[in-house]
């Protein structure tokens, strides 16, 4: 039985998370959880090297509440000039590894909210009409009709993350 944390509790993460596991490992019972874990960074991180450092710091904080997990993972969503996109960090054995989401351009009007301090969620719900659209599709799932969400998105980048863990030889 594999034992996975999930550094977050927002169930498109731990959904996405979940979906990747039992993907690259289909032969193998696997229990996932989601905790609150610190990611010592802006709720909006604004670069991409704040939104890593938010990642690895969830990873570590986890890692050090559950020390016997098999493996530890922190997703962290952030901005990159005028696009929106993850960070995956997985920890498994002491090693990571890391893979960067898609990225999503965003709208200027949302870029300026975001400007004047509001997260993009908070963004997404007020031009959307919705409401905490962050725990569900995300911002992916509203711009694109919903042909693809927060989770499917992360999946993949998860997957990419997880190649060092599937072939441990060529890393």
């Amino acid at each position: 039985m594999l034992t996975i944390i999930v550094a977050s509790t927002n169930p498109a993460k731990i959904t996405a998370v979940t979906d990747a596991f039992k993907a690259a490992f289909p032969q193998q019972l696997l229990t996932t959880t989601g905790v609150n874990a610190t990611s010592g960074v802006r709720d909006q991180p604004l670069t991409s090297e704040e939104t890593l450092l938010g990642a690895n710091n969830r990873v570590a904080h986890c890692r050090e509440r559950y020390p016997d997990a098999d493996y530890i993972v922190g997703l962290e969503a952030g901005l990159d000039d005028n696009f929106t996109f993850a960070w995956m960090v997985i920890e498994h054995q002491g090693r990571k590894s890391t893979a960067r989401s898609a990225s999503l351009p965003l709208p200027p009007l949302a870029l300026e909210k975001i400007a004047q301090g509001m997260e993009l969620g908070e963004v997404m719900d007020e031009m959307f009409d919705q409401q905490n659209i962050k725990q569900k599709g995300g911002a992916i799932a509203m711009l694109t009709h919903h042909l693809l969400s927060r989770s499917s998105v992360y999946q993949q980048a998860l997957i990419l993350a997880l190649i060092p863990f599937l072939h441990p030889e060529l890393y």
